[in-house]
Parts: structure tokens; C-alpha cells; sequence
């Protein structure tokens, strides 16, 4: 059989899904290039100077990747795409930032680059003094500018200038939990930790983890904690994930209650490690003011800055974060993809990605469940047809996505399911509401009080509840090990993260048959369905397929 994988001169790369070299082909690809379209037979991907910085922040070479590329290439590789991944590989550390006797420094050992990057107007703002022909003093405080300044303009700098060191704060991992289980960290846990952590050096201290859900980033952000010991600050999506970020540390560390603050719209503690939600971090009394609780940056002699779901990091955020560069930032996620294109200022700002484990290669190992993606297709009822081809793009969206047909595909899943544990998961409150109240199911959204979400989650833990429906509050940080059914109903356009925050809700491992079941019905022939294909991309990139059915299918697929 020929090669799976067609290299274009525009740096797209074609893939072959037909092809029994396909797997090992996407696996080999990925770590490089951004996909782009994931039809039924041919997947499109693109090498970026982005992917190519972040593989070569995680330790991969030209020749690797050119070796990669041969391995799986029909025919010969247009030399300008061997031109472009050379050229940009080796962008990344041609300019270093270092610190000698307290000055920020921009080095480089090709001077003429050196020199055209100095008189560049967008880096000039920020230089203070040239040196000599290979090195230029930086600006006081201007560490996290000049690296977003050289970033936009094609040239990523290595940041060897190194950390200061926060106070110390022991954090010492159990043997076994309080809870009285084993626990030992995994071995793609300890890479990532080794892979972040370089030995204490300049060369770690900043980037990003990317692993799924129920992968364990928790525990590999309190790895780090405890390599390093120092009082660090945690940033999270909401309440409920800090309560769980600080259940983990009370469990799998000997940290008391008392070294545990929370800072959130509740509370207001500041202790040796806090847990802040972005909420309250971005909270100012109007538009122009100030932002409120900025404040707890400086507040203490941070060693360590973790953020969590760094793929949902509020702009305001990022900005405080680019005068904080000497603190050791930690930015964990399932996946790099933002829907606001902000991802060169994640590399920038927070740092390179430094590890990245396949979804799949971890369900081979069980470490995290099998997922069985399946996408429905309804038809739009003749009764709103008429309203929806009247309606604005954006009604349109919320017309297919309320379909009303859909509560019937909802009902069999859930019979077809009736011993499982199943989250129903959608956009839209009004739909939600309808849905719990004609099946008598408890609903959690924006509007619950945390005491009485946190009650309903513990129930479905405990599996007093057996289904749940919940809006996108849910999307994000939930522990719910035992969910092993999602039916999605309704979502953000096409939005790619939100497809793997709602996987990840019921991929952590099963007892038994480690399997779980993501359903989402869409409506066939409305904008929704085109929405669906770029949500579809998320599944692609991961390694799942997907079965797409019909109404007709549906009904012989589940007995009907």
C-alpha cells in the first residue's frame, strides 16, 4: 500500500485515513503541525512557525522531524517545506534572554540578527542600552513585554533568565493518601514533572503540561509543588475546582487545612498556598476601574505560579502575568487550542509546551477510559422550519440546537444506558429546564448556589443521582470519576475546547469495563451541523472516530 501522508508546498500536510500506516502517521505528525479539516477520508494539517516552536521547546530537532516526515511521505518533500521547518526550528533559541548581576539580557550570537531585531520599532520600546554586537540590556520589568514583542514579530526567545526563588514552604507527597489508598505517581505523570522541572534549572521553571481530563494534572502540578517547596499560588476556573484542587492536596500531601487559603467571591484567605478563581481575579466595580484583587500576586513571595485550564486564562490575567516573569509559571490544560487565538501569548507568557501525552496512547493503557463518540442527526420539524429560514445566523444556531425532537433520542439513550451513570450537558438554560422537569432530573447551572452543587455532585459520586443535567458550568475541573455516558445536546459554536472539557468528564477510569459513551445530537442540514465539524476536529486530533447516524440508523443501531 502506498504512503498515508501527502506534503504540500503550502505546508499542508495530507493524510490518508484509509491507510493501514494512518495511526502511526497522525502519531508522528501531530507533536508538529496544527489539523485543520477531518473529513470522512483525507485529513489536512498544517505546520506553523507555533507548532514548530513548541516541538522544538519539548525537545525535538529538525532531523527528527524531517525523519518523520520521510517515513510517511508518498512522494518527495517540497524543499520549501524543508526550507520552512529548518528555518523556523531553528528560530527558537537563537535569541536568549539571560540575567547577569541583576540586568536583563537579550543575546544572541548572530549579531546582524541582533541588530535588525534592536531596530525593530516594536522591540525598540523596550531595550534600554546595546552592549555590544551580541548583547542588548533590556528595560527593568519588561521581561514578559520584550518576549510578547519578539514573538509577534517572528522570533521566539529561549527565557534562560531564570527565577527567583519564593519562600519556602515544605509539601512533602504521602505513600498512601489520607484516605488510607496507594498512591505513587505514574510514569507519563513523572515525565511531565521532569520535563517541566529540568532539574531545578533556567532551562525549566516555565510552560505547559497538556494531558486529558482525568489524566491527572492535579497531581502533576503538586509533583511540581513538591520538587520545588515553595508557598505557591494556584489559579483555577471556579469554586468548585478549587475545593477539589485543595481536597488533592489535603489528600495526597502531609499540607494542613492551615496552609490552605481559598480566595474566591466567598472567602478572602491568603496562606502559604492559595487557591484564587480567575473570577475573582478579573472582578472590578466597572468597566474602567481597576481590577480589585490584582493585589495577590504580591501579596506573598510567590515560588510558584500554577495555572490551571490554562487554555481558558482571562486576557487581564495575561497581562498581569507578563510583569510577573520571574516567578516559575506552570500552565496545565487538555488542550492548547484558544478560541480567541491568544496561543503565541500562552507560549510567550507562560511558557513552551513541555509535555504532551496522546489521548489515546493513554486509553491503550488504561489509564484513562475508552470513549465511543457518536454524533446523531435529527431532522429540523416542519413546524419551525419556516421560523428558522427567517431567522439571523445566530438565531439559527439556537433554533437547531432547541430542536425539540432531540428529547427523544435524550430518552432512549437513557434507556438504552438505564444502569449508567449520565450527564446531560447543553447550551441552552431554557432547554435544560424543559428537559429536567419533563424527566423529574436535577439540573445544575450558573445560578446554583456552590453548597447545593457541590451536594449534587457528591450524590452522583455516590450514585444517589444517576443522571444529571447540567449546563457549561460543568464543562470544566468537575471530578465525577464514575459518569461513563455524555449526552450533549447543545454547545458553544463549534467550539473545539469545549469538545474536550465535555469528553473529559467521564474519560477518568471505570471499575470494570473501562468504557465510556459521548453522545452529541445535532440537527441535520441547519448551521449546526457545520458547527459540529469543527467541534468534530477535537475528537480527530485525539485519535477517536466517530459513528455518525441518522434518525433510520439510530432506530436499528439501539433495537428501536
Amino acid at each position: 500500500m502506498s504512503k498515508p501522508v501527502i506534503i504540500q508546498s503550502d505546508n499542508t500536510i495530507l493524510l490518508e485515513v484509509n491507510n493501514s500506516d494512518f495511526e502511526n502517521a497522525r502519531d508522528s505528525i501531530s507533536p508538529f503541525s496544527e489539523l485543520e479539516k477531518s473529513p470522512e477520508h483525507i485529513h489536512t494539517y498544517r505546520i506553523t512557525p507555533l507548532s514548530l516552536w513548541n516541538a522544538a521547546a519539548s525537545g525535538m530537532n529538525y532531523k527528527t522531524i524531517l525523519e518523520k516526515l520521510k517515513n510517511f511521505s508518498r512522494y518527495d518533500i517540497p524543499e520549501i517545506v524543508l526550507t520552512t521547518v529548518k528555518e523556523q526550528m531553528q528560530r527558537y533559541g537563537l535569541l536568549k534572554l539571560i540575567m547577569k548581576d541583576g540586568e536583563l539580557l537579550l543575546t544572541s550570537e548572530d549579531a546582524i540578527l541582533l541588530n535588525e531585531i534592536a531596530n525593530n520599532k516594536k522591540v525598540d520600546q523596550f531595550v534600554d542600552q546595546r552592549i555590544n554586537d551580541h548583547l542588548i540590556r533590556i528595560k527593568k520589568n519588561y521581561r514578559g513585554h520584550i518576549k510578547q514583542a519578539l514573538i509577534k514579530i517572528g522570533f521566539p526567545v529561549q527565557d534562560l533568565a531564570g527565577y527567583e526563588d519564593g519562600d519556602p514552604c515544605k509539601i512533602e507527597m504521602r505513600l498512601k493518601t489520607a484516605h488510607e489508598r496507594d498512591f505513587s505517581i505514574r510514569d507519563y505523570q513523572n515525565s511531565s514533572i521532569n520535563s517541566f522541572y529540568k532539574g531545578g534549572g533556567p532551562e525549566g521553571g516555565s510552560g505547559i503540561i497538556v494531558l486529558p481530563c482525568g489524566a491527572g494534572k492535579t497531581i502533576v502540578g503538586i509533583g511540581i509543588m513538591s520538587l520545588l517547596s515553595t508557598e505557591t499560588l494556584i489559579l483555577v476556573t471556579n469554586t468548585i475546582a478549587l475545593r477539589q484542587w485543595k481536597e488533592e492536596l489535603l489528600d495526597k500531601t502531609y499540607l494542613t487545612t492551615e496552609q490552605i487559603g481559598e480566595f474566591s467571591g466567598e472567602k478572602k484567605e491568603i496562606m502559604p498556598i492559595t487557591i484564587a478563581t480567575y473570577n475573582i481575579l478579573t472582578y472590578r466595580k466597572n468597566k474602567n476601574g481597576p481590577f480589585q484583587h490584582f493585589e495577590i500576586f504580591n501579596t506573598k513571595n510567590w515560588g510558584l505560579i500554577i495555572y490551571d485550564e490554562v487554555h481558558l486564562l482571562p486576557a487581564p490575567v495575561f497581562r498581569m502575568t507578563s510583569e510577573i516573569q520571574s516567578k516559575r509559571r506552570l500552565g496545565l490544560t487538555a488542550t492548547l487550542i484558544r478560541e480567541d487565538g491568544m496561543e503565541t501569548d500562552v507560549f510567550s507568557l507562560i511558557g513552551p509546551k513541555k509535555f504532551d501525552m496522546p489521548w489515546k496512547i493513554l486509553e491503550k493503557s488504561n489509564w484513562i477510559a475508552e470513549a465511543l463518540c457518536t454524533e446523531i442527526r435529527t431532522e429540523i420539524p416542519d413546524e419551525i422550519r419556516l421560523k428558522y429560514s427567517l431567522a439571523k445566523d445566530r438565531e439559527k444556531f439556537r433554533i437547531a440546537s432547541e430542536n425539540w425532537k432531540k428529547i427523544d433520542f435524550v430518552k432512549k439513550i437513557m434507556e438504552h444506558h438505564s444502569d449508567s451513570n449520565i450527564l446531560i450537558i447543553g447550551q441552552y438554560i431554557s432547554q435544560l429546564e424543559d428537559l429536567s422537569k419533563m424527566f423529574k432530573l436535577p439540573l445544575i447551572t450558573g445560578s446554583t448556589p456552590i453548597s447545593e452543587r457541590e451536594e449534587m455532585y457528591k450524590n452522583f459520586r455516590e450514585e444517589k443521582i444517576k443522571i444529571l443535567v447540567v449546563s457549561k458550568v460543568a464543562n470544566f475541573s468537575i471530578d465525577l470519576p464514575d459518569a461513563n455516558v455524555a449526552i450533549q445536546i447543545s454547545g458553544t459554536f463549534g467550539s473545539r475546547q469545549e469538545e474536550a472539557q465535555r469528553l473529559g468528564r467521564i474519560l477518568r477510569p471505570k471499575k470494570g469495563e473501562n468504557r465510556a459513551y459521548f453522545y452529541t445530537i445535532i440537527t441535520s442540514n441547519t448551521v449546526e451541523e457545520k458547527f459540529a465539524h469543527n467541534r468534530q476536529l477535537f475528537l480527530t486530533e485525539q485519535g477517536y472516530s466517530y459513528i455518525i447516524l441518522n434518525e433510520v440508523m439510530f432506530k436499528e443501531r439501539f433495537g428501536l
